[in-house]
């Protein structure tokens, strides 16, 4: 996603989207915190109109609610919503792995393997202690996800996915994991490929529910042991 000096081209509203998005997304802007407009829009050089847009936008994508008491404010969870979260995310893609291994063209095929590659390349050459870093990682991941969800042609089912995915608990599990931890996501990608490849949809679908519910462990050791604070970044 670019810097809001790199999209001079889009509107104002689009501009304050993006920059409040990314700021939930990494984390600066924490579960239960508020989004002052008038604070939003003088740090952008902006009216408040834009800032106002961008919040209603957030709101349907469920990462800001809005209360009569407090305004708006980023959407807290507590540890039974992460874990239904990620149970349903799991089932979902579960599901469309299955479908991918039974429905992938070899273009697919070959798609999900070089993001599988890539993914494994960035892990292994990117500061996971770094936002940048963290950021390569999330992108990468974001593909490898995307191309097997393309190979499982079921845009119905898609758009409810896409509803599951819960973007600041994906880049803040990434925070959570140790090299070791981003290791094995990396070999659940290149396991999942094969099994797409060689048409096996039940291997498919669990090794993609083992794969999310990794991140649902990393969150709840988060909850359980308040003291393992995320890496810098």
């Amino acid at each position: 996603m670019a810097e809001l000096h790199e999209v001079s081209d889009v509107s104002g509203s689009e501009r304050v989207y993006r920059h409040l998005r990314r700021e939930i997304i990494e984390g600066r802007y924490g579960p239960g915190e508020r989004i002052v407009e008038s604070r939003v829009a003088s740090s952008l050089a902006m009216s408040r109109t834009p800032v106002r847009e961008a919040v209603r936008r957030l709101e349907t994508e469920g990462l800001i609610i809005s209360t009569h008491n407090r305004g708006a404010q980023v959407r807290p969870l507590t540890e039974s919503d992460v874990a239904d979260l990620y149970e349903a995310r799991a089932r979902l893609e579960g599901f469309m792995s299955e479908l991918a291994a039974q429905r992938a063209e070899p273009d697919d095929v070959a798609a999900i393997h070089d993001a599988a590659d890539e993914f494994d390349r960035v892990v292994e050459e990117v500061d996971h202690g770094s936002v940048e870093g963290l950021r390569a990682i999330l992108r990468a991941n974001d593909r490898f996800h995307a191309a097997l969800v393309r190979a499982g042609r079921a845009d119905q089912v898609f758009r409810i996915l896409a509803t599951a995915v819960d973007m600041p608990l994906v880049f803040t599990a990434f925070k959570l994991y140790s090299h070791d931890e981003l290791r094995r996501s990396s070999m659940f990608h290149r396991l999942i490929a094969e099994a797409v490849e060689t048409r096996q949809p039940e291997r498919a679908g669990r090794l993609m529910t083992e794969h999310v519910l990794q991140g649902r462990d990393a969150h709840m050791r988060r909850f359980r042991e308040p003291e393992v604070e995320p890496a810098s970044a």
